[in-house]
């Protein structure tokens, strides 16, 4: 006969369906205030027995560790971070070596740090298969198609990589593994316009290459990501554009986001000359955009491979599209906690500039779940009308601005309680 045990995970199993095949306005309506969250006690609500409510919170495993083994992510940068041990902190401390450079066209820099890091690419490019991956005449044909400012900066690079056609294929970023990451992003519009955001990912993964360029007309600083591409930036007209994962698992033909977001900042000068560009762009998985100009105008565009780009004035955005897809996802990663704590910081009228940013670096939005593969590593705050970005951690501000763009390193210690080393 069935014991209390398993009738409580058979029940968490049914509920859990029940749940997922709801609309949102049904959710709505029958639970007002409901969340991912709230779903093991809403689950215990059901009228299950006692016994059957203690086995749901003994088996209701930490939705992180449930999933966090099946999400794609980008490839190890070995070189980039290190593991070690540090005072006052306990075990194992993770560091990334951040660091900011100026090279205006490509060259030797660029090349170098392709050298140190294309094996972790290619091994990430390849991990389905080389037949997983588009021919190089397609690559080059979909580059040509969709963002042929580019393509003199892509050969350029090309040739840095020595003519390597496999990295041909793989810096076109066409229909590349899919990957996520977790952000939360905001926009301040009272006053001197900002754009904040945190970059939520484990430590391993981030290039920490922050880099000043002029490859295309426009100067553009950002967080480089993809060996080309942009996590986020500011251009020199003042737009920024900074990304963060969708919550849905589609992908499909399109371009990674990261090429994306150097595209629009290459290209653009405004949010309503950015949007056009998103419309015909084919996206390779779902990613969100918020957008920001030196006028204050901004958006968020909502893309997915699989339906049309998607606008909407929204100052703030998580990693879900509206509503909820990916039900697992948007509970490990608290998104719709995250995206209502910004929505409020951002309508409450005693909120400064200053106490948003600073917001940035305390929970819910700051994340220092580094054992479980998933912590905030950086804060970027951009105000596109001076041209200065600030990217912060727990004791310590790096100062960028296209007027004074400083070459600097920085080493930064990620722990339960993060501090700079």
């Amino acid at each position: 006969m069935e014991g209390a045990e398993e009738r409580g995970r058979n029940h968490h199993a049914a509920a859990t369906a029940d749940w997922r095949l709801m609309s949102e306005d049904e959710k709505s309506i029958e639970h007002p205030t409901f969340t991912q969250r709230d779903l093991p006690d809403w689950v215990k609500t059901l009228g299950l027995p006692p016994a059957a409510a203690e086995a749901i919170d003994r088996y209701w495993k930490p939705a992180w560790d449930a999933i966090k083994d099946t999400l794609p992510l980008l490839p190890i940068h070995a070189g980039r971070g290190t593991v070690g041990t540090g005072p006052g902190v306990g075990a194992s401390v993770e560091r990334i070596r951040f660091e900011a450079y100026e090279e205006l066209t490509p060259g030797e820099r660029w090349q170098a740090n392709f050298q140190e890091m294309w094996p972790a690419y290619r091994a990430w490019y390849l991990r389905d298969g080389e037949h997983a991956r588009p021919d190089l005449t397609t690559c080059l044909k979909r580059l040509r198609r969709y963002m042929p400012e580019l393509v003199g900066t892509y050969e350029r690079l090309v040739e840095l990589a020595e003519g390597d056609k496999l990295a041909a294929r793989c810096l076109s970023l066409y229909r590349p593994p899919a990957f996520i990451v977790g952000c939360s992003q905001g926009v301040w519009t009272r006053g001197q316009p900002m754009l904040v955001r945190n970059y939520d990912y484990p430590a391993d993964r981030l290039e920490g290459v922050i880099i000043k360029t002029d490859w295309a007309g426009q100067q553009i600083i950002g967080m480089s990501d993809c060996l080309w591409g942009l996590l986020d930036g500011m251009n020199d007209a003042g737009l920024v554009v900074s990304l963060t994962f969708g919550g849905r698992r589609a992908t499909g033909d399109g371009f990674a986001i990261p090429l994306v977001v150097r595209y629009l900042l290459e290209t653009c000068q405004t949010v309503p000359q950015a949007r056009e560009k998103l419309k015909r762009l084919p996206i390779n998985a779902a990613q969100n955009l918020s957008i920001l100009d030196n006028s204050g105008d901004h958006l968020t565009a909502y893309l997915a491979p699989d339906r049309a780009a998607r606008f909407a004035s929204t100052p703030a955005t998580t990693n879900h599209q509206g509503t909820i897809d990916w039900p697992e996802y948007a509970h490990a990663v608290r998104t719709v906690e995250r995206e209502q704590h910004l929505l409020a910081l951002l309508a409450d009228d005693q909120v400064t500039p200053a106490r948003f940013a600073d917001a940035f670096l305390d929970p819910p939005l700051y994340n220092n779940g580094y054992a479980s593969g998933m912590g905030t590593l950086y804060t970027a705050a951009y105000f596109p009308t001076t041209g200065r970005v600030e990217y912060r951690w727990p004791g310590h501000t790096m100062r960028q601005s296209f007027d004074r763009f400083n070459q600097v390193r920085h080493i930064q210690a990620f722990s339960e309680q993060p501090q700079a080393a």
